[in-house]
């Protein structure tokens, strides 16, 4: 049975004119504007373009605070595009965009290129995220993988395996070999074929999942920390969940955000990642339970920023209260209190470079 496949909280990509079109054609009620809430500037006097690209992940929660901005704001055009953290960066660092979305920390290199283009940057953390590991609805084999059996299925030692049970041996292997150090294995598989479906080289997602899930295993083992690389890729989220409610026994991961959307096309499977099998839910990433947690980010040009009042009340939206709700009104999980105290301190002072 096919799915049709939705944005977290049914969001429509923007690129966006459509919404903004639609607010300046008289709509008062964007989704999520409390009657009293900051929205952003003054609509009678901010005017220009936001351009906000990067991580797929991220889209989502810019994308809302786009919706409802634009909603005080029509004369203000906001585009939101999701290509990926890497692909955003490299767009970002070339000066082409205000904003990058990202779902990890930007990489020496990419601070390299902003320094030698001239681009200074600042570095706000907007929320966390649980990796999750993804199947279809209609698997009813699978509840828990370990960091030892993500390895076996999506490490580099399993190119080529094109059902479960191909990575069996590999499995057995891996537990007499490292115990229960990633967590507990959960082979044998069942005798079905294995489809993957997950984020490319150029995702933010893609480098988090290797960072957390199976650089350990592979730096025992001297492999290669990055997955196998026959596997369907996209940078796009809702590409992969569509690609994954398709196939009975498929396997990949997206963001915590793409697995709440869509509960009738994709499952979220358990991870044990030392300490048990645990399900991502907005409480378990919060706590840090949940073992492929991680942070996410916007990226702000400070010079665009400094030359346009409509970018500067953009990002002073995104830090209200109004702005910082899209977070959890799209499946993320808020930041606790004193990160976001310093998150909105570092964009007040417009605080360079990274802070972690």
């Amino acid at each position: 049975m096919s799915h049709r496949v939705r944005r977290p909280r049914g969001l429509v990509a923007l690129l966006v004119a459509l919404t903004l079109i639609a607010a300046a054609c008289g709509s008062d009620d964007g989704p999520g504007i409390d009657a009293g809430g900051d929205t952003g500037g003054d609509s009678s006097t901010l005017s220009g373009e936001v351009v906000v690209s990067g991580s797929s992940t991220v889209e989502p929660i810019s994308a809302r605070n786009a919706e409802k901005f634009a909603a005080a704001n029509p004369s203000v055009a906001i585009s939101v595009d999701g290509p990926g953290t890497g692909d955003g960066f490299e767009i970002f660092c070339s000066g082409e965009s205000d904003v990058s979305d990202a779902s990890r920390a930007i990489k020496d290199e990419e601070i390299e290129k902003c320094t030698a283009n001239g681009i200074e940057f600042i570095e706000l953390k907007i929320a966390i995220d649980g990796l999750s590991v993804i199947t279809s609805t209609a698997n009813d084999q699978i509840d828990c993988l370990s960091f030892l059996d993500l390895y076996a299925l999506l490490g580099a030692e399993s190119i080529g395996f094109g059902s479960w049970t191909e990575a069996n041996d590999l499995a057995a292997e891996l537990a007499s070999e490292l115990g229960e150090e990633f967590g507990a294995g959960h082979a044998p598989y069942p005798d079905a074929p294995l489809v993957v479906s997950a984020p490319g080289e150029e995702s933010g997602t893609f480098d988090s999942f290797v960072e957390i899930a199976l650089e350990g295993v592979a730096e025992a083992r001297d492999q290669d920390p990055n997955p196998r690389p026959d596997y369907q890729a996209s940078p796009n989220d809702n590409v992969i969940v569509e690609a994954i409610s398709g196939t009975p026994t498929s396997l990949g991961w997206v963001g915590f955000a793409f697995v709440a959307a869509n509960p009738d096309a994709v499952k979220a499977i358990a991870v044990d990642g030392g300490g048990g099998c645990v399900e991502p839910t907005p409480e378990t990433i919060a706590s840090g339970e949940f073992p492929i947690a991680r942070p996410l980010f916007i990226y702000v040009n400070k010079a665009k920023a400094e030359a346009n009042p409509s970018l500067q009340a953009y990002i002073d939206f995104y830090m209200s209260e109004a702005g910082l709700a899209s977070v959890s009104e799209v499946g993320y999980v808020d930041l606790e209190a004193s990160v976001i105290e310093a998150t909105r301190s570092a964009w007040d002072g417009r605080v360079t470079g990274t802070r972690e």
